[in-house]
């Protein structure tokens, strides 16, 4: 990885509104994740949402389980650190992307019916968090100081 690549992903002018939205986009997609994986907070647990995710026709299920919960999971805790913040969250927001228009665009905006709002709303935070990054209180910009690229 070049030092200018490097540079790019890791500095941050953001202050402290990056931390803000960081940690609970990070907590909330954790819990979705864990949910997800593990059953967690009354969740399905893998193989659960494997199966479910075939019953949508997201073949295979249980690949497709596994990138959706890893997604929200360890990009939420990479969010709450502020490790990796652009890819962790364009990764994310890919995953909501992918929610949006396999789940829930045929149930209309409000998420009362199922809409795409939430997930809608987590995309949006989470592009935000990929263009200005981890913000002054974060792992990145402790490495990116480390490294010599401090912003």
């Amino acid at each position: 990885m070049t030092s200018s690549l490097l540079n790019k992903m890791l500095a941050s002018k953001a202050g402290i509104a990056a931390l803000i939205l960081r940690v609970p986009v990070g907590l909330i997609l954790m819990a979705h994740g864990a949910q997800k994986l593990f059953g967690w907070f009354d969740g399905n647990g893998l193989a659960g949402t494997a199966q479910w995710l075939s019953s949508m026709g997201m073949e295979p299920g249980l690949l497709m389980a596994i990138l959706a919960g890893g997604a929200e999971f360890f990009g939420g805790i990479a969010l709450v650190l502020g490790l990796l913040t652009r890819p962790a969250a364009l990764v994310a927001a890919f995953t909501m992307l992918v929610a949006i228009f396999s789940v829930h665009i045929s149930n209309g905006l409000f998420s009362a019916n199922g809409g795409y709002e939430y997930a809608l709303t987590l995309m949006v935070a989470l592009l935000s968090l990929a263009v200005q990054g981890g913000g002054s209180f974060s792992i990145d910009k402790a490495l990116a100081e480390k490294l010599g690229h401090a912003s």
